[in-house]
C-alpha cells in the first residue's frame, strides 16, 4: 500500500516531535553547579516519560500540556572526573564530559565581549592556556523581541585552540577561581559590544520603573515610524555622494606628495531596523539571557556602561533592575560583581579646572552606589589600569583578578586579604577642612607612588569647585583648600581620565572616585537614548 505524501509528513512530524529534546546549554563538555539543586529541562511529546541520569542520581518526569519537562538532580559535590549525563524518553541523549564545579556567568558589552587574542600579551596567554576542566560557553549574538527557549552555543575547554575566542575577563576571572579553588569551573559568556544596559533587562522589569516608561515610549514610537523602504532609499543616496566624494578625493590624493594627501569620510552606516538592533529594551534578555535561565550558577560578572553613560543617574536604577530582574528570573539572589568603568579620556583632552561635569564619573558612581547598597554585589575598580586614548585596555588579566577576589572573599570564604579598593563611607567638615572615611582601607590608606593625595576637590555652598590640598591621617583623608573656607563637598578622582589620582590601600587597590557633595548630576533627568546629549566637557562656572 502506497502512503499518502500528507501522511508521510504528519508521520515524520509526529516522530521529530516525540524525540526528547535538550536546548544547547545542556550539551557535551558542560560544568553542573556543585552545591545546590541543578535543574535539567527540555521538551518532548505530550505526555512522555522522561528520565534524567547522572552518577548515582535517576529521577523521572512527564512532559506538560506543552510538551515541556523539567528535572531537578540533588545537590552534588565538585568533580574533576568527566561523567556522562543520559537523558531518555522515546529516543536517547547522552551527553559526555559533564563535570561538576562552579559555573559563572559573564555579561555586558564590549570590554566583557573583547577576546583573549584582542587583549595584552595574547599569544603568551594563548599559548599558556591548558586548563580542560575550565569550560566555556559563547552564547552566539541575537536579539529578538520575545523570550526565547534556546540559544546557540556550544561547550568548549581551555585550552591554547579555544581561550584565544572567549571573552579575556571571563577567562581570567575562571582561571583565577580555578587555580584558588582547585574545582572545575563552568563559564558563560553572553556579552555585545555597544549594548545599552536596558537590552538585557526584561520587559516586564523595565514597565515597573517609572524611570524606564519615556524610554519605552520613545521606542514605541520609533518602530511604529520605521519605513525600511524609505530608509533603505535614503542610505543609498548616502552611500552614492560618499563614493563620489571618495572618488573626488582619490583623484586629488593622486597629485599631492604622501604628507599632503586628505583623509577619507567614513563609510555612512546601513539603517538600523528598530525591531532587530541589538539596542532595542529587552532584546537581548530575550535572546541570550532567557534561554539561560534555570541553568544552575553561582554569580555573575558585569562589564558594561560605557553606552549608559550619557543616562548615568538613570543608571542607578536601571543596574539594579537588571540585577534583581535575573535574580528573580533565577529565583536566586546569587551574587553580581560589577566591574566599574576605566579611566578614560572619553575623547575629550585633558583639563586642569575643577568643577567640571563629568558623565563617566556619575557612571562610574552609579555602579558603586549599586554595589554598595544591593545585597550580595561587589565592585572591581579599575580606574588604574584604563588608556586614555583606548576605551578598551589591554589589561584584562587584573580586572578578571580583581572579580575573583570578590568572588573567593564573598563565595567561598577566602578572606584572609583585602578584595576591594577604598569606597567611600562617610565625612565630616571639621575646623574649615573635610575629613573623609572609607571602607576597605586594609592594612591602611597610602598613595601609589608616595607623595600626597592628588586629584582632589573642594567646593563650598556656592558649588564652586578648587583643587584641594590632602593628606592620609591614619585610615581617614582631610582635605582642605584656602580658597574654600567653609567647605561642604569634596571630589576625588571626579574625571574620566583623573590624572594623578592616587589614593589606593596597602594591598594596592586603588580607591573608587567618589563625591561627598548632594548637588544635583549632570545627567539628572535624561532618561531616553533619543534624547541624549553628547557627552560634553563644559567650562566651570566663573567666580
Amino acid at each position: 500500500m502506497r502512503l499518502s505524501p500528507l501522511f508521510c509528513f504528519l508521520l515524520l512530524a509526529t516522530a521529530l516531535h516525540a524525540e526528547v529534546k535538550l536546548p544547547a546549554i545542556f550539551s557535551d563538555g558542560m560544568v553542573l553547579q556543585q552545591a545546590q539543586l541543578v535543574r535539567i529541562w527540555g521538551t518532548g511529546e505530550v505526555g512522555e516519560d522522561v528520565k534524567v541520569t547522572f552518577g548515582d542520581q535517576t529521577h523521572s518526569s512527564v512532559t506538560d500540556p506543552a510538551g515541556k519537562w523539567s528535572i531537578t538532580l540533588n545537590p552534588m559535590n565538585a568533580n574533576a572526573a568527566p561523567a556522562s549525563l543520559v537523558v531518555s524518553g522515546k529516543n536517547m541523549i547522552t551527553l559526555k564530559n559533564v563535570l561538576v564545579g562552579e559555573v559563572w556567568i559573564c555579561s555586558g558589552q564590549s570590554n566583557m565581549q573583547w577576546t583573549v587574542q584582542q587583549a595584552g600579551k595574547a599569544q603568551e596567554e594563548i599559548a599558556a592556556a591548558n586548563h580542560p576542566q575550565i569550560r566555556m560557553f559563547n552564547v552566539e549574538r541575537s536579539p529578538s523581541m520575545t523570550p526565547q527557549a534556546d540559544c546557540k552555543g556550544v561547550w568548549e575547554e581551555a585550552t591554547s585552540a579555544n581561550v584565544g575566542d572567549f571573552s579575556a575577563v571571563g577567562y581570567y576571572f575562571g582561571r583565577h577561581l580555578h587555580q584558588v579553588l582547585k574545582v572545575p569551573v563552568g563559564l558563560i559568556n553572553t556579552s555585545w559590544g555597544g549594548t545599552r544596559i536596558e537590552a538585557w533587562t526584561s520587559r516586564e522589569a523595565l514597565e515597573e520603573r517609572p524611570c524606564a516608561s519615556e524610554m519605552l515610549a520613545d521606542w514605541k514610537d520609533h518602530v511604529s515610524k520605521w519605513d525600511a523602504a524609505k530608509e533603505q532609499a535614503a542610505f543609498e543616496k548616502r552611500k552614492t555622494d560618499w563614493q563620489a566624494q571618495v572618488k573626488k578625493i582619490d583623484e586629488e590624493n593622486a597629485k599631492l606628495p604622501a604628507d599632503k594627501k586628505k583623509p577619507k569620510p567614513q563609510a555612512p552606516r546601513p539603517p538600523d531596523d528598530p525591531t532587530k538592533t541589538p539596542h532595542h529594551p529587552s532584546v537581548l534578555f530575550n535572546g541570550m539571557v532567557a534561554p539561560l535561565v534555570p541553568y544552575g550558577i553561582k554569580g555573575a560578572i558585569w562589564y558594561q556602561g560605557e553606552s549608559n553613560q550619557r543616562r548615568a543617574f538613570q543608571y542607578q536604577e536601571l543596574l539594579p533592575t537588571m540585577i534583581n530582574d535575573w535574580r528573580r528570573q533565577w529565583v536566586d539572589a546569587f551574587s553580581f560583581y560589577i566591574v566599574q568603568l576605566a579611566n578614560y579620556g572619553n575623547g575629550h583632552p585633558v583639563t586642569q579646572d575643577a568643577g567640571v561635569p563629568d558623565t563617566w564619573a556619575e557612571l562610574q558612581e552609579a555602579q558603586t552606589l549599586t554595589a554598595q547598597t544591593l545585597d550580595k554585589c561587589g565592585i572591581a575598580i579599575i580606574n588604574d589600569i584604563g588608556e586614555q586614548n583606548d576605551i578598551h585596555p589591554k589589561n584584562k588579566q587584573e580586572v578578571g583578578r580583581r572579580l575573583a577576589l570578590w568572588a573567593l572573599a564573598k563565595d567561598y570564604g577566602k578572606n584572609g586579604t583585602e578584595y576591594c579598593g577604598p569606597l567611600y563611607l562617610s565625612s565630616v567638615v571639621q575646623d574649615g577642612k573635610v575629613r573623609v572615611q572609607f571602607t576597605h582601607t586594609g592594612t591602611g590608606l597610602k598613595t601609589r607612588d608616595g607623595g600626597e593625595p592628588k586629584h582632589f576637590q573642594i567646593a563650598g555652598a556656592d558649588q564652586k569647585w578648587a583643587w584641594a590640598k590632602a593628606k592620609i591621617e591614619g585610615n581617614e583623608v582631610v582635605v582642605w583648600s584656602e580658597s574654600v573656607p567653609q567647605p561642604v563637598g569634596v571630589r576625588y578622582a571626579w574625571a574620566s581620565w583623573p590624572e594623578g589620582a592616587n589614593l589606593i590601600n596597602a594591598e594596592g587597590l586603588p580607591a573608587s572616585c567618589f563625591r561627598t557633595d548632594d548637588f544635583l548630576p549632570s545627567t539628572l533627568g535624561v532618561v531616553s537614548p533619543f534624547k541624549e546629549a553628547t557627552p560634553a566637557k563644559p567650562a566651570p562656572a566663573k567666580p
